[in-house]
């Protein structure tokens, strides 16, 4: 009994855990390849911010 309280117990802490302190992955924030503003560089078009 005791030890299955333990385990539940520890299992519980460790996903909190996991789920409260959620690693940075860049790569999910890694915007790849050239933006809206490169693209209208290349083709001539005007910016609104230029």
């Amino acid at each position: 009994m005791a030890m299955a309280l333990v385990k539940f117990i520890t299992r519980f802490v460790q996903s909190l855990k996991a789920s409260l302190l959620q690693r940075y992955h860049p790569e999910r924030h890694y915007m790849r390849g050239p933006g809206p503003a490169c693209a209208r560089r290349r083709s001539g078009g005007h910016s609104a911010h230029a």
